[in-house]
């Protein structure tokens, strides 16, 4: 049975996350954390992500832009060998809940952007930004399996759209789950059980990413644009929601 609710969860996650640039662990964390524990997240998540997104970047292999990706992958490694490490010694709680009030601004400053019709904040993104993102979104992902959508607009604004978002973030973001991968094995807090739950969401994501493509062939870039906004706003809710428990002590 938890093998067939994960498979059906991750085929919607990953299906969903092809229409709104990323954001399949928003949807995926929860559901594990449910049946599995929540220190399964991070190993089952990391396993999982690489198959798919690994996957998904060979279909849309010509789209890749590899300046980014060849500035992304020093801070990926660096950031996911801390942040495994970090892992095995502490766990911060109240991190997810820091990144959804980011991912929150991120989309209030999009939309008022919108209603405006001009950029209040607007910062011109070159490759080598990625960089110093990449280590510390690792530093994140490693810490609680995964940051959800909170690099989507260093690539909007770098000017990726579409295919060429979906197809340099996947390839970023398995990248970044394989050096994952190998820490969390090295440091021995992966076990058999972990891998093969995890290869179940990676699977799903096979037919959902086939799926996926063929409707967002149909999308505008302006309706991509906005569907993954509306899926930062719902990632940043949902990532309050689930740390509730101690926005109270916040204020304390």
């Amino acid at each position: 049975m938890t093998v067939l609710i994960l498979a059906g969860v991750s085929f919607l996650a990953w299906f969903l996350s092809m229409l709104a640039g990323g954001g399949s662990p928003i949807v995926l964390i929860p559901v594990i954390t449910l049946l599995l524990g929540s220190q399964a997240v991070a190993p089952v998540i990391t396993t999982g992500l690489l198959v798919g997104n690994t996957q998904r970047s060979l279909f849309f292999w010509r789209d890749i832009d590899w300046q980014v990706t060849a500035w992304y992958a020093p801070g990926a490694i660096a950031g996911a060998l801390l942040g495994a490490y970090a892992f095995t010694h502490i766990h911060l709680e109240w991190l997810q809940g820091f990144l959804a009030l980011a991912l929150l601004l991120m989309v209030a400053n999009f939309w008022l952007n919108r209603w405006l019709s001009r950029q209040l904040w607007q910062v011109s993104i070159q490759a080598w930004h990625f960089l110093p993102y990449a280590f510390l979104n690792a530093i994140a992902s490693a810490l609680v399996g995964s940051t959800g959508p909170i690099m989507n607009p260093l690539y909007l604004g770098y000017g990726l759209e579409k295919e060429a978002m979906i197809a340099t973030k996947s390839a970023n973001k398995a990248f970044l789950h394989l050096v994952k991968l190998l820490s969390y094995l090295t440091l021995g807090v992966l076990d058999t059980s972990h891998l093969g739950y995890g290869l179940v969401i990676g699977l799903a994501a096979i037919p959902a990413n086939w799926l996926g493509k063929q409707v967002l062939a149909r999308m505008s870039n302006d309706q991509f644009r906005q569907a993954v906004f509306t899926f930062i706003a719902v990632s940043g809710v949902l990532m309050l929601w689930q740390q509730r428990t101690w926005i109270p002590a916040w204020g304390v």
